[in-house]
């Protein structure tokens, strides 16, 4: 298995104490395996600072914040580029046999789209095939990476360890086609409801999308 895949992948998941009391060891285990450069890693290590520093809640506030209120840096890849269409079906069935064929089997409860179990997958990948499958997805990687990037937000460091990762970079014409096809709105305003606020020290709080 690759760490560094596997690594990501639970970083960007919705934390829970085991991830969290992981957040030490994260910078050994990432040079052990030596697929991320000095830069990426550095920036792994303040996404990491950022965190330990707090309690657990506190991530997990900021991460329901920003993941579960903002369309433009949903984790659901496909969100992205089929949104509600049909399409998105078809390509999920597709996602799922592709894992399956490659030795991954998601529970019911997951969907196949989702960051960090397309993340789960390619860690048991070659690092070359893992690099090549993730080519595929990187415009949207891309995509989520750039709209963290305009917050200063500090998980835009573990986007850009995937585009680190990848064996091609995201096309900036792509990403903009993304952009001008999904408005920037929250799901919480979509709703129109009034989203979560925290303390004044969460960089979350004007995270929006």
């Amino acid at each position: 298995m690759l760490k560094t895949y596997r690594i990501l992948s639970l970083l960007m998941t919705y934390p829970n104490e085991e991830i969290y009391n992981f957040l030490p060891q994260v910078n050994s285990s990432l040079k052990e395996e030596n697929l991320l450069n000095t830069e990426t890693i550095a920036g792994i290590d303040a996404f990491v600072d950022f965190f330990a520093r707090k309690p657990l809640t506190f991530w997990q506030e900021f991460y329901v914040q920003l993941f579960d209120y903002s369309r433009s840096v949903s984790l659901y890849l496909f969100e992205h580029v089929h949104g509600d269409s049909k399409d998105r079906g078809q390509a999920m069935v597709d996602l799922i046999d592709l894992y399956k064929e490659n030795g991954l089997e998601i529970s019911q409860s997951e969907l196949p789209d989702f960051l960090p179990v397309f993340l789960e997958f390619l860690a048991l990948q070659t690092s070359l095939k893992a690099s090549e499958y993730l080519a595929e997805i990187i415009d949207i990687v891309g995509f989520i990476h750039s709209k963290l990037e305009e917050k200063d937000n500090p998980y835009q460091y573990l986007l850009s360890a995937i585009i680190n990762l990848s064996a091609k970079q995201p096309v900036e014409a792509r990403i903009q086609q993304m952009a001008s096809n999904m408005p920037e709105i929250s799901i919480d305003e979509a709703y129109e409801e009034k989203p979560v606020t925290f303390a004044s020290d969460n960089p979350c709080t004007t995270c929006k999308s």
